[in-house]
């Protein structure tokens, strides 16, 4: 497992932290360089949204392909693969928002090429890590997003301005190709890969609460000597499962419109140009980062020191994130200064990021054999909310145009927010009734 001082899992954890860095640094990118290319060329809001959610139905088709292809061949080689094919699209797309068909099957591409990474980033972490340090684990990992998301925000809008939208697009090939490098270079299979208790690296199995059957099983010394059968009806029909499926919804929604329209409230709801916000604009997703890894360090000291059950922690920080990120959400758009827009976007995003360490962590709980599968299926929904979240903010905004409502105005933005704020209270609600904490897969 590496040296006493350096465990390999604390580097492999460390590369996929990265990784999410530069997939966000990708996503907000593209929604940056495309929204000024597209303004530019006088391109509307409903089909900028159409645009702009195309991604998400590659990244749907390919997410439980990706956690099967994870579980048959590996995590570590899907990861690689999946980096090279997106980082290609990227190098060699023009970004013209006149080829409209180009775009789309670019943007396809790199949905589908990304939708492979996070079922195999949670297969890679279930076999690595050890139950008493996943929360932390998955938390670290998952922040690189918002990381990745922030240092786009900062960054990106200079390189349009000076280089211009094109750039971008070289720039997050440059940085996909560095990290397949480094990720070739260092990733490695966990060791005893072969092993049943592999999935927990050989650490920390007994802290995982099991059921019935496989306790007993566990505590005799007794495994499968074969990889078992994908039990897809089990899976389908689980209410712990759909737990998790709805609050993954919610979450990308919420967090989807945010990344992709933010730009364009500032833009135009709130006439301020991002260049003039300077390293403010990046506050949203530096809070996302920060409060993901609060989260998962919260989770854990609760776990291990037996302050609160798995299924107690997963449920409070769960709640409380998706509550205050309702009421965030909900009071945006009547902040009407670039300030006040900052704090609820900050305080909404932090605390979607702090409920993270509720549900996405959960499907280890429950299944952490089957970890890339869950993960897979939860993230087809989460997906699905990019498609119609963002497809659907611009066909709002456009109903509010043709309504004489002008972008400045509020109400042109207050369904737009509301609509994820209550979905996070109806998925708290979920998740406080059907989730566990407890394996329920063996």
């Amino acid at each position: 497992m590496g040296s006493s001082r350096f465990p390999r899992r604390y580097l492999i954890v460390f590369l996929m932290f990265i990784c999410t860095s530069v997939c966000y640094i990708e996503r907000v990118g593209f929604s940056i360089a495309y929204t000024t290319a597209a303004d530019a060329a006088g391109v509307n809001q409903s089909s900028k949204g159409v645009i702009l959610s195309t991604f998400y139905y590659g990244y749907a088709c390919s997410q439980v392909p990706g956690g099967w292809a994870a579980q048959k061949i590996g995590g570590r080689r899907v990861l690689l693969l999946s980096f090279l094919l997106w980082s290609l699209t990227c190098a060699f797309v023009p970004l013209d928002p006149n080829r409209t068909i180009v775009l789309v099957i670019a943007r396809l591409l790199v949905g589908v090429a990304q939708g492979f990474i996070f079922p195999s980033i949670h297969t890679v972490l279930a076999q690595w890590v050890p139950p008493h340090e996943r929360s932390r684990s998955v938390s670290f990992t998952t922040s690189g997003m918002y990381l990745g998301a922030a240092m786009g925000m900062l960054m990106l809008p200079s390189l349009v301005k000076y280089r211009g939208p094109q750039s971008v697009f070289l720039a997050e090939a440059a940085l996909g190709a560095m990290w397949s490098l480094l990720w070739f270079s260092y990733a490695a299979d966990p060791p005893r890969s072969e092993h049943p208790k592999a999935t927990a690296s050989g650490f920390g199995e007994t802290l995982l609460p099991l059921r019935g059957s496989s306790k007993l099983k566990a505590e005799n010394g007794v495994h499968p000597t074969k990889t078992p059968t994908i039990p897809w009806k089990r899976i389908v029909t689980s209410l712990p499962v759909w737990a998790i499926v709805v609050n993954n919804f919610t979450f990308h929604y919420a967090l989807y419109v945010l990344m992709n329209w933010l730009p364009t409230y500032f833009e135009l709801g709130l006439q301020i140009s991002l260049q003039e916000m300077g390293s403010s604009k990046m506050m949203p997703y530096l809070n996302m980062f920060l409060f993901s890894n609060i989260g998962g360090v919260i989770a854990d000291h609760f776990v291990t020191r037996r302050i609160l059950s798995i299924t107690k922690t997963r449920k409070l920080l769960n709640t409380l994130g998706f509550i205050v990120a309702s009421l965030a959400l909900m009071a945006l758009p009547y902040f009407r200064t670039p300030g006040g827009a900052l704090f609820c976007s900050s305080v909404a995003l932090g605390f979607l990021a702090l409920g993270r360490a509720g549900f996405a962590v959960n499907h280890m709980d429950i299944a952490p054999r089957y970890a890339g599968i869950i993960m897979g299926v939860s993230n087809t929904a989460g997906t699905l909310a990019g498609i119609v979240g963002v497809d659907l903010t611009g066909r709002l905004l456009e109903a509010a145009k043709e309504a004489q409502l002008d972008l400045t105005n509020p109400e042109s933005w207050t369904s737009v927010f509301f609509i994820p704020g209550l979905l996070c209270i109806f998925s708290s609600f979920v998740f406080l009734v059907l989730s566990t904490g407890e394996r329920i897969f063996d």
